[in-house]
């Protein structure tokens, strides 16, 4: 799974995540590309729910 594919499971807005907290985006990036997701995510549950509620993925309401 590719770190694009990972926020997008999430429902975290890639481009906000990483023009907004560039430091922390780097880190997960390099992070995931070390563990296993299920790992990562088990490591860092808390931060992921507050990344996706700051940078959430916009719905399209035409769908």
């Amino acid at each position: 799974m590719t770190f694009k594919e990972y926020l997008i499971s999430k429902k975290i807005d890639r481009n906000l995540f990483e023009n907004s907290d560039s430091n922390l985006f780097h880190a997960w990036e390099n992070a995931l590309n070390q563990i296993h997701p299920l790992s990562f995510t088990e490591q860092n549950k808390f931060i992921v729910n507050k990344i996706r509620r700051k940078y959430p993925i916009k719905e399209d309401p035409s769908t």
